[in-house]
């Protein structure tokens, strides 16, 4: 049982509502669909600001939608005690200027179940990231459009991964930057939650039943050097569920302009989630140099 439940916690789908909208924060937008390369259907917001810029929010696995995170209905573990509403960011960059592409990845919100049942940390997932790339460069209003990527936790590893497979992001000139918010390797994460070598192996060959790939050995650090635009890592030094000498190699392989944001918040993976809806001026000002 122990087993069956800390495996779910890691690649179960259905733990990520979608439980607010932009209409709460007075934001004009539409609800749209789009689908990858597999003809998984998935679904969003395009939140309506400028039609000269546009960010691209892919977000964090497992317990995460577009909307962010709820802690409602978790059980015994969770991230935060309180809403963590992504839509914060979308307010603040729509006041900036930008239009917003919201999406769910697949088995999360309210998008389609992927070929792959279960949630990869990033290798299935990229493929929804080049599709969000590419409804917004096919759209009437936005083809002409600068884009910036706000990439979160598997978002970023989703993004990582985009950039290193054929005809992936490095195609798409119309992408200007990348914000990177703590990128995560399944294996750190089962470490750093402590989870006894025995318990972790059984938990890991489950999961590589499940997806048909093993979580342990499957990483997205080789494809960094192939990411093409300036980017920023963001990191909380506090977190606890991290391998942060991962977060520094991650940086370090990264051959274009670059930025580290190092945060110094609670002892809690979710508190630089929080941050980055409650304090725009740092997001806001890598994302002006490129697009603006």
């Amino acid at each position: 049982m122990l087993v069956n439940y800390l495996a779910d916690m890691m690649v179960k789908p259905g733990k990520s509502p979608v439980f607010n909208h932009p209409q709460d924060y007075g934001l004009d937008y539409e609800d749209v669909t789009f689908s990858a390369s597999d003809r998984v259907t998935l679904s969003g917001w395009l939140i309506k600001g400028g039609t000269d810029k546009v960010i691209i929010q892919s977000h964090f696995g497992v317990q995460c939608s577009r909307a962010g995170y709820t802690p409602k209905d978790k059980g015994l573990i969770t991230l935060w005690q309180t809403d963590i509403s992504f839509l914060n960011q979308a307010k603040y960059l729509v006041n900036a200027g930008y239009s917003v592409l919201m999406y769910d990845f697949r088995n999360h919100g309210k998008s389609e179940t992927g070929t792959c049942p279960w949630i990869s940390w990033g290798s299935e997932e990229s493929k929804d990231v080049i599709a969000a790339v590419e409804f917004i460069t096919t759209h009437p209003d936005l083809k002409d459009s600068k884009v910036g990527l706000l990439s979160i936790c598997m978002g970023a590893g989703s993004t990582t991964y985009a950039y290193g497979i054929e005809n992936g992001l490095q195609n798409y000139k119309n992408i200007k930057a990348l914000i990177a918010v703590q990128p995560l390797l399944y294996p750190d994460f089962v470490q750093a939650m402590g989870v006894p070598g025995f318990l972790a192996k059984r938990v890991n060959n489950l999961n590589t039943n499940r997806t048909g790939f093993n979580l342990n050995t499957t990483s997205f650090l080789p494809n960094v050097n192939s990411i093409t635009v300036p980017t920023m890592v963001i990191q909380n030094t506090n977190d606890p569920w991290t391998n942060l000498d991962f977060v520094k190699q991650y940086y370090n392989a990264l051959t274009v302009e670059k930025e580290m944001l190092w945060l110094d918040l609670a002892k809690q993976r979710a508190a630089a989630y929080d941050y980055i809806g409650k304090s725009p001026e740092k997001i806001l000002d890598f994302f002006g140099k490129y697009l603006d």
